[in-house]
């Protein structure tokens, strides 16, 4: 006869031999806040006309590649400090390539010609927006990805260059949601391939069509976006399944 306990220890065994995920501790991916309505791609920003569209809420994102490449997008209202009923709102899109360097640190470097911002400040721009280049290095002293079982979704913990926390950010889309990993909006100075402004005018006339290309397809993306699970419960669920086959097994 079996003893209980040689059949829960035999079960520990089976179940500890279970491997997660072999891409769970990735940064590939879109990540976003928990507002769940910033995401990086099209539907934030046109590089064809330009226009960097205004989410319904605000939040970040941050999209990486594997290969290397990175996209950020960013939707953010500050209090004013002179009039609280005018309050700063901005919309940032950068993009580029990262790297992790041997500390673990995370470095973003973006294609400085790019990065775009439309910043609002209603009690000093007489409701008139500024929309500018932006380009900014991001440096990151490390990062953490892990399940987050209370929102049930994969989470990503990025930590400032001083070592405090950002606002967590969870996996929206797997592959990433973004725009081309090349530079879109190239001038004659950074346009490597151009001699010449004339030649630089048209690499750029036929980026912007395969760019238009790409957006008019935007929905054909193979980005899939995932779902929120309550781990919890399918854990617990899938333990007293496995420990009853066990019992089973062991018993039998």
């Amino acid at each position: 006869m079996v003893s209980l306990k040689t059949i829960i220890l035999n079960c520990a065994i089976l179940l500890t031999s279970v491997q997660a995920d072999d891409d769970w501790n990735t940064l590939v991916g879109t990540w976003s806040s928990k507002s769940n309505a910033v995401f990086t791609g099209p539907d934030f920003y046109d590089p064809v006309d330009e226009l960097l569209i205004e989410p319904a809420l605000p939040g970040i994102s941050y999209s990486f590649t594997e290969d290397g490449y990175w996209e950020e997008a960013t939707y953010q209202i500050t209090p004013s400090a002179k009039d609280h009923s005018c309050p700063v709102a901005a919309l940032t899109f950068q993009h580029g390539t990262y790297e992790v360097n041997s500390t673990g640190s995370l470095i973003l470097t973006p294609f400085k010609v790019d990065g775009r911002q439309l910043l609002s400040e209603p009690c000093e721009d007489d409701g008139v927006s500024t929309y500018s280049r932006y380009n900014q290095t991001e440096i990151f002293k490390k990062y953490q990805i892990y399940l987050d079982t209370y929102h049930g979704r994969y989470r990503l913990q990025l930590y400032e260059s001083d070592g405090s926390l950002m606002q967590p950010l969870y996996l929206a889309y797997r592959p990433p949601q973004m725009l081309p990993t090349v530079t879109l909006n190239p001038t004659a100075s950074d346009d490597a391939s151009a001699s010449g402004s004339s030649a630089a005018s048209s690499s750029s006339a036929n980026l912007s069509k395969k760019i238009k290309r790409g957006l008019e397809n935007r929905y054909k993306t193979n980005a899939v976006k995932r779902q929120t699970i309550d781990y919890q419960f399918w854990w617990f669920t899938s333990l007293g399944v496995a420990l009853f086959g066990c019992l089973l097994i062991f018993r039998g």
